[in-house]
């Protein structure tokens, strides 16, 4: 059970599972609130439909698990996601980008108007990093104040060190995001299916790091919906960069603990 102590004994970390009483003592602690966003989308033939949605998910579970002085509650993944363009592949969901915004900017308001104002999302999908960006710019005037970003910007430089294909890119259903996967859950990885694709930019290479469109299907060399190569994968790739992860929300989170809550109106454009 999620102790009032905090003492890392079989405490609860995910927000759908605790009582009343629990959010009313976890206020008092100074608590942070990671939020997991991704979608339900195509990954490639190897891949299930839940790949951007695990990883954070499983990142924040982890991260809660290892703070025991103070809370840390993992809320419900927002398992939807702006990904239109991988509609031209079977079991793909998609929202439209006002609904995105709307919803993970709903879910994050109405975490902080339950009293918790130290709040993380955490988003495992290429298609919400600008959007959850927009939430996080757009919630602030609201005096809700949080920290977004995709879990692969927190391990770049890592990532493309070790990199022995995709030049450290997290691409889709290639070196790094199958790798996570394999660590995580291996029986859902069809290794038998598992290839190497390319996304082409029609655009020369000065232009590409700018220049591009926000489609799938057409482009992929080999039309398997794979950006990268998968063949490159494995466990030990996927536990390296998945525990750098979690070090580095750890650390994040307890900063953001330390920090007093912010106010808008105090320094914002409000008049006094």
């Amino acid at each position: 059970m999620f102790k009032v102590s905090y003492d890392g004994k079989n405490k609860k970390v995910l927000w759908q599972e605790m009582w009343r009483h629990e959010f009313l003592e976890a206020l008092k602690h100074d608590p942070v609130v990671i939020v997991p966003t991704g979608s339900i989308e195509q990954h490639g033939p190897h891949c299930p439909m839940d790949v951007d949605i695990v990883g954070p998910f499983y990142m924040a579970v982890r991260t809660a698990q290892r703070v025991n002085d103070f809370p840390v509650i993992v809320a419900p993944p927002v398992w939807s996601g702006f990904t239109h363009y991988n509609m031209g592949f079977p079991g793909t969901i998609s929202l439209r980008i006002e609904t995105y915004l709307n919803l993970v900017g709903d879910v994050c308001r109405s975490i902080c108007a339950n009293g918790f104002k130290r709040i993380v999302v955490i988003n495992g999908h290429g298609g919400n990093d600008a959007p959850n960006r927009v939430v996080m710019n757009t919630v602030s005037e609201d005096n809700v104040f949080i920290v977004a970003f995709s879990w692969w910007t927190v391990v770049t430089q890592e990532m493309k060190a070790w990199s022995e294909a995709d030049a450290g890119s997290v691409g889709h259903g290639g070196e790094w995001e199958t790798s996570v996967q394999l660590y995580l859950r291996d029986y859902l990885i069809d290794k038998s299916k598992m290839n190497a694709d390319i996304f082409p930019n029609p655009f020369s290479p000065e232009l590409r790091h700018f220049a591009g469109f926000a489609e799938r299907r057409r482009d992929t060399r080999d039309i398997t919906g794979t950006m990268g190569n998968s063949l490159v994968a494995s466990a030990a790739k996927g536990e390296r960069v998945f525990n750098l992860v979690v070090d580095r929300l750890e650390k994040m989170v307890r900063e953001y603990h330390a920090q007093p809550v912010r106010d808008y109106r105090e320094f914002g454009t409000h008049c006094p």
